[in-house]
Protein backbone atom coordinates (compact mmCIF):
# COMPACT_ATOMS: atom_id res chain seq x y z
CA UNK A 1 0.00 0.00 0.00
CA UNK A 2 1.08 3.29 -0.54
CA UNK A 3 0.48 6.33 1.59
CA UNK A 4 0.64 10.02 0.91
CA UNK A 5 1.35 11.72 4.51
CA UNK A 6 0.43 15.89 4.38
CA UNK A 7 -0.96 18.03 7.29
CA UNK A 8 -0.95 21.47 8.03
CA UNK A 9 -2.70 23.28 4.91
CA UNK A 10 -3.97 25.90 7.27
CA UNK A 11 -6.19 26.95 4.68
CA UNK A 12 -7.21 30.62 4.87
CA UNK A 13 -4.09 31.30 6.81
CA UNK A 14 -2.48 35.10 5.39
CA UNK A 15 1.33 35.67 5.19
CA UNK A 16 1.85 39.14 6.34
CA UNK A 17 -1.70 40.08 5.67
CA UNK A 18 -1.37 38.97 2.14
CA UNK A 19 -3.83 36.02 1.07
CA UNK A 20 -2.57 32.32 0.72
CA UNK A 21 -5.61 30.86 -0.96
CA UNK A 22 -4.32 31.01 -4.91
CA UNK A 23 -0.91 29.21 -3.86
CA UNK A 24 -2.33 26.80 -1.95
CA UNK A 25 -4.76 25.82 -4.62
CA UNK A 26 -1.50 25.42 -7.06
CA UNK A 27 0.30 22.84 -4.24
CA UNK A 28 -3.14 20.94 -3.40
CA UNK A 29 -3.47 20.55 -7.51
CA UNK A 30 0.32 19.76 -7.66
CA UNK A 31 -0.31 16.84 -4.59
CA UNK A 32 -3.36 15.72 -6.90
CA UNK A 33 -0.88 14.91 -9.30
CA UNK A 34 1.46 13.26 -7.09
CA UNK A 35 -1.06 10.52 -6.18
CA UNK A 36 -1.73 10.25 -9.70
CA UNK A 37 1.54 9.65 -11.12
CA UNK A 38 2.94 7.73 -7.58
CA UNK A 39 -0.31 5.32 -7.84
CA UNK A 40 -1.17 6.52 -3.91
CA UNK A 41 -3.87 4.48 -2.61
CA UNK A 42 -4.70 6.59 0.72
CA UNK A 43 -4.20 10.55 1.33
CA UNK A 44 -4.02 10.96 5.07
CA UNK A 45 -3.90 15.03 5.67
CA UNK A 46 -2.91 15.07 9.86
CA UNK A 47 -4.97 18.08 11.36
CA UNK A 48 -4.91 21.72 10.82
CA UNK A 49 -7.08 21.72 7.47
CA UNK A 50 -8.16 25.25 8.56
CA UNK A 51 -6.41 27.69 9.95
CA UNK A 52 -9.22 29.14 11.85
CA UNK A 53 -12.26 27.89 13.78
CA UNK A 54 -14.53 29.82 11.45
CA UNK A 55 -13.00 29.81 8.66
CA UNK A 56 -14.50 31.89 5.49
CA UNK A 57 -16.64 30.22 2.97
CA UNK A 58 -13.88 30.37 0.04
CA UNK A 59 -12.01 28.05 2.39
CA UNK A 60 -14.29 25.44 2.12
CA UNK A 61 -14.51 25.13 -1.18
CA UNK A 62 -10.52 24.84 -1.59
CA UNK A 63 -11.17 21.88 0.84
CA UNK A 64 -13.61 19.97 -1.25
CA UNK A 65 -12.06 20.42 -4.36
CA UNK A 66 -8.58 19.22 -3.15
CA UNK A 67 -10.36 16.07 -1.49
CA UNK A 68 -12.58 15.37 -4.75
CA UNK A 69 -9.66 15.80 -6.68
CA UNK A 70 -7.35 13.53 -4.76
CA UNK A 71 -10.17 10.72 -4.25
CA UNK A 72 -10.78 10.99 -7.95
CA UNK A 73 -6.72 10.61 -8.56
CA UNK A 74 -7.73 6.99 -7.20
CA UNK A 75 -6.93 7.55 -3.51
CA UNK A 76 -8.90 7.36 -0.43
CA UNK A 77 -8.62 10.53 1.77
CA UNK A 78 -8.24 10.11 5.51
CA UNK A 79 -8.65 13.59 7.30
CA UNK A 80 -8.36 15.09 11.06
CA UNK A 81 -8.64 17.80 12.85
CA UNK A 82 -5.76 20.09 14.56
CA UNK A 83 -5.92 22.72 17.11
CA UNK A 84 -6.47 25.42 14.34
CA UNK A 85 -9.45 23.18 13.40
CA UNK A 86 -13.06 23.43 14.79
CA UNK A 87 -13.46 19.84 15.05
CA UNK A 88 -17.63 20.36 14.81
CA UNK A 89 -16.99 22.62 11.54
CA UNK A 90 -14.74 20.63 9.77
CA UNK A 91 -16.76 17.37 10.56
CA UNK A 92 -20.49 18.30 10.54
CA UNK A 93 -20.66 17.07 6.35
CA UNK A 94 -18.48 13.95 7.28
CA UNK A 95 -21.34 11.72 6.85
CA UNK A 96 -21.98 12.76 3.33
CA UNK A 97 -18.76 13.60 2.08
CA UNK A 98 -18.05 10.81 -0.90
CA UNK A 99 -17.67 6.86 -0.46
CA UNK A 100 -13.71 7.17 -0.06
CA UNK A 101 -13.26 10.07 2.03
CA UNK A 102 -13.35 10.24 5.76
CA UNK A 103 -12.86 13.28 8.17
CA UNK A 104 -12.02 11.83 11.60
CA UNK A 105 -12.91 14.32 14.49
CA UNK A 106 -15.31 12.34 16.85
CA UNK A 107 -12.62 11.59 20.06
CA UNK A 108 -15.10 8.72 20.86
CA UNK A 109 -14.37 6.88 18.30
CA UNK A 110 -10.42 7.09 18.15
CA UNK A 111 -9.86 3.55 18.24
CA UNK A 112 -12.73 2.77 15.75
CA UNK A 113 -10.44 2.51 12.63
CA UNK A 114 -10.63 2.87 8.53
CA UNK A 115 -9.78 0.08 7.38
CA UNK A 116 -8.21 0.18 4.16
CA UNK A 117 -7.28 -3.44 1.73
CA UNK A 118 -4.67 -4.10 -0.49
CA UNK A 119 -3.37 -7.23 -1.73
CA UNK A 120 -1.74 -8.10 1.11
CA UNK A 121 -4.76 -7.56 3.56
CA UNK A 122 -6.44 -4.72 5.73
CA UNK A 123 -4.64 -2.06 7.30
CA UNK A 124 -6.37 -0.25 9.99
CA UNK A 125 -6.04 3.59 9.76
CA UNK A 126 -6.82 5.25 13.50
CA UNK A 127 -7.37 8.74 13.30
CA UNK A 128 -7.04 10.89 16.52
CA UNK A 129 -8.49 14.06 16.58
CA UNK A 130 -6.18 16.72 18.39
CA UNK A 131 -6.95 16.38 22.19
CA UNK A 132 -7.53 18.81 24.63
CA UNK A 133 -7.27 17.48 28.15
CA UNK A 134 -10.06 19.90 29.62
CA UNK A 135 -12.47 19.07 26.97
CA UNK A 136 -12.11 15.45 26.50
CA UNK A 137 -11.80 13.85 30.51
CA UNK A 138 -14.88 13.89 30.60
CA UNK A 139 -15.09 11.18 28.23
CA UNK A 140 -12.91 8.79 30.30
CA UNK A 141 -13.19 10.15 33.92
CA UNK A 142 -11.26 7.16 35.00
CA UNK A 143 -8.25 8.44 33.56
CA UNK A 144 -5.93 11.31 34.98
CA UNK A 145 -5.75 13.55 32.07
CA UNK A 146 -4.19 16.42 32.69
CA UNK A 147 -1.49 17.20 29.74
CA UNK A 148 -1.32 16.28 26.35
CA UNK A 149 1.42 13.34 27.10
CA UNK A 150 -1.12 12.00 29.06
CA UNK A 151 -4.17 12.23 27.31
CA UNK A 152 -2.18 10.64 24.49
CA UNK A 153 -1.52 7.89 25.90
CA UNK A 154 -4.80 6.89 27.14
CA UNK A 155 -5.69 7.30 23.26
CA UNK A 156 -2.69 5.51 22.00
CA UNK A 157 -3.33 2.33 24.74
CA UNK A 158 -7.34 2.24 23.60
CA UNK A 159 -5.67 2.27 19.89
CA UNK A 160 -3.42 -0.86 20.85
CA UNK A 161 -5.71 -2.66 22.36
CA UNK A 162 -8.12 -2.69 19.91
CA UNK A 163 -5.10 -3.22 16.99
CA UNK A 164 -4.21 -6.09 19.36
CA UNK A 165 -7.17 -7.68 18.81
CA UNK A 166 -7.70 -7.03 14.96
CA UNK A 167 -4.15 -7.90 14.27
CA UNK A 168 -2.83 -7.01 11.21
CA UNK A 169 -0.82 -3.62 9.67
CA UNK A 170 -1.64 -0.39 11.44
CA UNK A 171 -1.27 3.53 10.88
CA UNK A 172 -1.67 6.48 13.65
CA UNK A 173 -2.44 10.03 12.65
CA UNK A 174 -1.90 12.16 15.74
CA UNK A 175 -1.89 16.10 15.40
CA UNK A 176 1.03 17.03 18.75
CA UNK A 177 3.87 18.90 19.91
CA UNK A 178 6.13 15.23 20.11
CA UNK A 179 9.64 14.81 22.30
CA UNK A 180 12.76 15.65 20.12
CA UNK A 181 11.39 18.35 17.44
CA UNK A 182 12.75 21.66 16.07
CA UNK A 183 9.37 23.99 15.81
CA UNK A 184 9.30 27.72 13.98
CA UNK A 185 9.56 30.25 16.51
CA UNK A 186 5.77 32.16 16.26
CA UNK A 187 4.13 29.63 13.58
CA UNK A 188 2.84 26.85 15.30
CA UNK A 189 0.55 27.55 17.96
CA UNK A 190 1.38 26.55 21.63
CA UNK A 191 -0.83 23.32 22.26
CA UNK A 192 1.79 22.93 25.66
CA UNK A 193 2.39 23.83 28.84
CA UNK A 194 6.08 24.19 29.29
CA UNK A 195 7.60 21.03 29.20
CA UNK A 196 4.27 19.17 30.36
CA UNK A 197 2.90 18.64 27.19
CA UNK A 198 5.54 17.38 25.04
CA UNK A 199 4.54 14.14 23.94
CA UNK A 200 7.11 11.35 24.53
CA UNK A 201 8.08 8.97 21.60
CA UNK A 202 7.25 6.37 23.37
CA UNK A 203 3.66 6.85 23.60
CA UNK A 204 3.22 5.95 19.74
CA UNK A 205 5.11 2.39 20.43
CA UNK A 206 3.20 0.11 18.40
CA UNK A 207 2.27 0.75 14.75
CA UNK A 208 3.68 0.36 11.20
CA UNK A 209 3.54 4.25 10.48
CA UNK A 210 2.47 7.01 12.76
CA UNK A 211 1.77 10.67 10.83
CA UNK A 212 1.70 13.10 12.59
CA UNK A 213 1.01 16.66 12.46
CA UNK A 214 1.26 20.62 13.77
CA UNK A 215 5.10 21.18 12.91
CA UNK A 216 5.44 23.43 9.84
CA UNK A 217 9.01 21.59 8.96
CA UNK A 218 9.28 18.17 7.77
CA UNK A 219 10.68 15.90 10.96
CA UNK A 220 11.41 12.67 11.33
CA UNK A 221 11.85 11.31 14.72
CA UNK A 222 12.48 7.76 13.46
CA UNK A 223 11.92 5.17 10.69
CA UNK A 224 8.18 4.97 11.27
CA UNK A 225 7.19 8.62 12.93
CA UNK A 226 7.80 11.53 10.96
CA UNK A 227 6.21 15.24 10.25
CA UNK A 228 5.36 16.10 6.84
CA UNK A 229 4.83 20.04 7.67
CA UNK A 230 2.97 22.54 6.22
CA UNK A 231 3.03 22.61 1.86
CA UNK A 232 3.41 26.32 1.95
CA UNK A 233 5.76 28.68 4.39
CA UNK A 234 3.55 30.61 6.13
CA UNK A 235 6.53 32.39 8.07
CA UNK A 236 9.85 34.35 7.76
CA UNK A 237 11.36 31.65 9.88
CA UNK A 238 10.72 29.48 7.34
CA UNK A 239 13.56 30.41 5.18
CA UNK A 240 15.42 27.48 3.14
CA UNK A 241 12.62 24.91 4.21
CA UNK A 242 12.22 22.68 2.08
CA UNK A 243 7.61 21.66 0.97
CA UNK A 244 6.28 18.49 0.29
CA UNK A 245 5.25 15.27 1.25
CA UNK A 246 5.93 11.69 2.86
CA UNK A 247 5.40 8.77 0.39
CA UNK A 248 5.13 5.68 2.53
CA UNK A 249 5.12 1.71 1.66
CA UNK A 250 4.01 -0.75 3.33
CA UNK A 251 4.46 -4.19 2.79
CA UNK A 252 3.21 -7.60 3.83
CA UNK A 253 5.19 -7.11 6.85
CA UNK A 254 4.58 -3.38 7.93
CA UNK A 255 6.63 -0.73 6.67
CA UNK A 256 8.88 -1.27 3.78
CA UNK A 257 10.17 2.19 2.85
CA UNK A 258 9.67 6.17 3.53
CA UNK A 259 11.06 9.11 0.48
CA UNK A 260 10.14 12.80 0.48
CA UNK A 261 8.57 14.26 -2.61
CA UNK A 262 9.28 18.02 -2.85
CA UNK A 263 6.47 20.57 -4.01
CA UNK A 264 6.89 23.68 -5.88
CA UNK A 265 7.61 26.53 -4.00
CA UNK A 266 5.10 29.44 -5.51
CA UNK A 267 7.19 32.11 -3.62
CA UNK A 268 10.80 32.37 -2.41
CA UNK A 269 11.53 33.80 0.77
CA UNK A 270 14.25 36.51 1.13
CA UNK A 271 15.65 38.22 4.22
CA UNK A 272 17.88 41.23 3.36
CA UNK A 273 19.97 43.01 5.32
CA UNK A 274 21.15 46.66 4.19
CA UNK A 275 21.35 50.37 4.15
CA UNK A 276 17.85 51.32 2.65
CA UNK A 277 19.79 53.29 -0.13
CA UNK A 278 21.88 49.68 -0.84
CA UNK A 279 17.93 47.70 -0.76
CA UNK A 280 16.51 50.26 -2.93
CA UNK A 281 19.51 50.38 -5.51
CA UNK A 282 21.94 47.58 -5.25
CA UNK A 283 21.80 44.93 -7.92
CA UNK A 284 22.62 42.22 -5.69
CA UNK A 285 18.81 42.18 -4.51
CA UNK A 286 17.63 41.73 -8.08
CA UNK A 287 16.66 38.17 -7.45
CA UNK A 288 14.28 39.34 -4.80
CA UNK A 289 12.22 41.46 -6.77
CA UNK A 290 9.68 38.27 -7.28
CA UNK A 291 10.54 37.06 -4.02
CA UNK A 292 8.42 37.82 -0.33
CA UNK A 293 11.15 40.01 1.54
CA UNK A 294 11.58 40.50 4.82
CA UNK A 295 13.95 43.93 4.52
CA UNK A 296 16.47 44.81 7.84
CA UNK A 297 17.63 48.39 6.76
CA UNK A 298 20.43 49.43 8.57
CA UNK A 299 20.63 53.11 8.81
CA UNK A 300 21.58 55.16 11.97
CA UNK A 301 18.22 56.35 11.80
CA UNK A 302 14.64 55.77 11.41
CA UNK A 303 13.86 56.94 7.24
CA UNK A 304 10.28 57.91 6.41
CA UNK A 305 7.88 55.84 4.06
CA UNK A 306 10.33 52.79 4.30
CA UNK A 307 7.73 50.50 3.32
CA UNK A 308 6.11 52.31 0.23
CA UNK A 309 9.63 53.20 -1.12
CA UNK A 310 10.83 49.22 -1.08
CA UNK A 311 7.38 47.82 -2.29
CA UNK A 312 7.88 50.33 -5.50
CA UNK A 313 11.44 47.90 -6.24
CA UNK A 314 10.20 44.76 -3.91
CA UNK A 315 6.00 44.27 -4.45
CA UNK A 316 5.48 41.72 -2.19
CA UNK A 317 7.62 43.28 0.69
CA UNK A 318 5.66 41.87 4.16
CA UNK A 319 8.40 43.12 6.87
CA UNK A 320 10.54 45.81 7.41
CA UNK A 321 12.57 46.61 10.38
CA UNK A 322 14.83 48.89 11.54
CA UNK A 323 17.93 47.26 12.55
CA UNK A 324 20.83 50.14 12.88
CA UNK A 325 24.14 48.41 12.28
CA UNK A 326 25.43 48.73 15.05
CA UNK A 327 28.54 46.89 17.12
CA UNK A 328 27.40 48.71 20.81
CA UNK A 329 23.61 48.23 19.85
CA UNK A 330 23.05 45.58 22.44
CA UNK A 331 24.54 47.14 25.55
CA UNK A 332 22.60 50.14 25.28
CA UNK A 333 20.80 50.80 28.62
CA UNK A 334 16.64 51.00 28.20
CA UNK A 335 14.81 54.33 27.59
CA UNK A 336 12.85 53.95 30.52
CA UNK A 337 15.90 52.84 32.50
CA UNK A 338 17.54 56.07 31.20
CA UNK A 339 14.57 58.31 31.87
CA UNK A 340 14.73 57.09 35.77
CA UNK A 341 18.16 57.83 35.97
CA UNK A 342 18.09 61.43 34.32
CA UNK A 343 19.48 63.95 36.82
CA UNK A 344 18.66 66.67 34.86
CA UNK A 345 16.97 67.97 32.06
CA UNK A 346 20.30 67.94 30.10
CA UNK A 347 20.26 63.98 30.71
CA UNK A 348 16.84 63.51 30.21
CA UNK A 349 17.60 65.05 26.88
CA UNK A 350 20.10 62.70 25.55
CA UNK A 351 17.87 60.07 27.38
CA UNK A 352 15.49 60.75 24.80
CA UNK A 353 18.00 61.23 21.70
CA UNK A 354 19.49 58.16 22.67
CA UNK A 355 16.30 56.30 22.13
CA UNK A 356 14.86 57.81 19.32
CA UNK A 357 18.77 57.59 17.16
CA UNK A 358 19.28 53.91 18.49
CA UNK A 359 22.06 55.50 20.77
CA UNK A 360 23.80 58.13 18.50
CA UNK A 361 24.69 61.25 21.34
CA UNK A 362 23.62 64.94 20.12
CA UNK A 363 26.27 66.26 17.63
CA UNK A 364 28.53 68.88 18.68
CA UNK A 365 26.21 71.77 17.19
CA UNK A 366 23.34 70.19 18.72
CA UNK A 367 24.76 69.97 22.21
CA UNK A 368 25.81 74.05 22.11
CA UNK A 369 21.85 74.43 21.16
CA UNK A 370 20.85 72.66 24.20
CA UNK A 371 23.00 74.36 26.27
CA UNK A 372 21.88 77.72 25.38
CA UNK A 373 18.56 77.22 25.44
CA UNK A 374 18.81 74.82 28.99
CA UNK A 375 21.02 78.11 30.84
CA UNK A 376 18.21 80.67 28.58
CA UNK A 377 15.51 78.52 30.53
CA UNK A 378 17.06 78.73 34.31
CA UNK A 379 17.54 82.30 33.61
CA UNK A 380 13.41 82.95 32.88
CA UNK A 381 12.62 80.76 35.80
CA UNK A 382 15.06 82.52 38.21
CA UNK A 383 13.44 86.01 36.70
CA UNK A 384 9.97 84.51 37.53
CA UNK A 385 10.76 83.32 41.14
CA UNK A 386 12.62 86.92 41.65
Amino acid sequence: MRILHTSDWHIGRTFHGYTTIDALRGVLAEMVSIVSDESVDLVIVAGDVFDSAAPAPECYTVLTDALVGLREAGAQVIVTSGNHDSAARLGFQARLLRDGIHVLTDPTRLAAPITVHDEHGPVHVYGIPYLAPAQVRHLWPEAELRTQAQTLQHAMDLVRADRGERGGRSVVISHCFAAGIEATPGLEREIRQGSLDVVPLSVFDGPDYVALGHIHGRQQLSDRVRYAGAPLHYGFGEKGRRRGVWIVDLDEAGLASVAWRDVSIPRRLEVLRASLDDLLTDPRFVDAESSWVSAEYTDALPQRDVMRRLQQRFPFCANVAHVPDRADAGVLASYAQRVRQARSDRELIDAFLGHVREGEAASPAEAELLRTTLAEKQDALAEAGA
